[in-house]
């Protein structure tokens, strides 16, 4: 297959880059500067400019790029940054491959479990309605600009992905060296659910689902989700550290925003794969002790 991929310099972009290649396959990076070779298209979003032509006979193309939700603190101008850096690029691309003569089959595009806000301990599956707060409402409209290539007849897919586990990258790289010193602990009371999945069933799914007849929202998250003292738990036994130092809620929040840090650390969803696993997907690692092992070389 000749799959166009959008933010491929990405942690997620880059591991399925080289899956894709593994399994003969051509990835072509949609880049922002000049393309440098035939594997290669150029695109402007904030321009409003692409490389249409380009597209034409691909058989599918993985939207994944956007402003990084973590990269800074959460002022308005840098969420306008992450709101406009996923519907401007998502509206430009569905629009674009709408207009083709030969369109892609498919259109897997980026989203995000944040879709479902803080919902405690409820079970959260591709049916449940949307949350309230940022991220919620970022998530929503970055979903319905996709609707060019859905009314196109393009079968297009949402990725929403839970927290990516690997040391390359994300929430994980960050925590590993407060736990290998010992320092790790419970956010708050840590009954908060962490819906999460490894970078290597992140990149299977994705490539499953290149082929697999699903379209709509997907949680690609693990089948077993964990309360924040669990996860806890689990890194320090896999790592052989003690986990005993709680982290006092408003420590993270003076230090990320207090929005920014209730969002990224003690907001809760319990988000299950249903569409994934009823599509035929099988996990290499469904529980967290067997995914980190296998991230951390453990």
């Amino acid at each position: 297959m000749d799959v166009v991929i959008t933010g491929s310099s990405g942690l997620i972009g880059t591991a399925l880059i080289t899956a894709l290649k593994a399994d003969g396959h051509r990835p072509i990076r949609l880049v922002r500067r000049a393309a440098s070779g035939a594997d290669e298209l150029t695109w402007d979003p904030a321009a409003g400019s692409i490389d249409a032509a380009g597209f034409e006979g691909v058989d599918a193309v993985v939207h994944l790029a956007g402003a990084g939700i973590g990269d800074k603190r959460w002022n308005e101008a840098y969420k306008k940054v992450l709101v406009e850096s996923r519907t401007a690029s998502t509206s430009l691309l569905a629009s674009t491959l709408a207009g083709l003569n030969n369109p892609p089959r498919v259109l897997l595009s980026g989203s995000a479990i944040g879709f479902y806000g803080d919902r405690g301990d409820e079970t959260l599956t591709e049916t449940s309605d949307a949350g309230e707060g940022f991220l919620a409402d970022l998530t929503v409209k970055w979903e319905a600009a996709a609707q060019s290539a859905i009314d196109a007849g393009i079968r297009t897919a949402f990725l929403r992905t839970g927290i990516v586990q690997t040391p390359k990258g994300g929430a994980l790289k960050k925590q590993l060296p407060l736990f290998k010193f010992g320092l790790g602990g419970k956010m708050g009371s840590g009954e908060q659910y962490v819906s999460w999945i490894t970078l290597a069933d992140e990149v299977s799914a994705i490539q499953h689902l290149l082929t697999a007849d699903v379209s709509g929202p997907v949680n690609l998250t693990a089948p077993q989700p964990v309360t924040n003292a669990g996860y806890t738990d689990t890194l320090g036994s896999v790592l052989g550290r003690p986990t005993f130092l709680p982290v006092p809620a408003f420590a993270p929040k003076l230090l990320l925003g207090g929005e920014m840090g209730q969002a990224l650390l003690f907001d809760s969803a319990k988000v299950l794969p249903s569409t994934l696993e009823a599509s035929g997907f099988s996990f290499a690692h469904p529980d967290l002790e067997t995914g980190l092992r296998a991230e951390l070389g453990k």
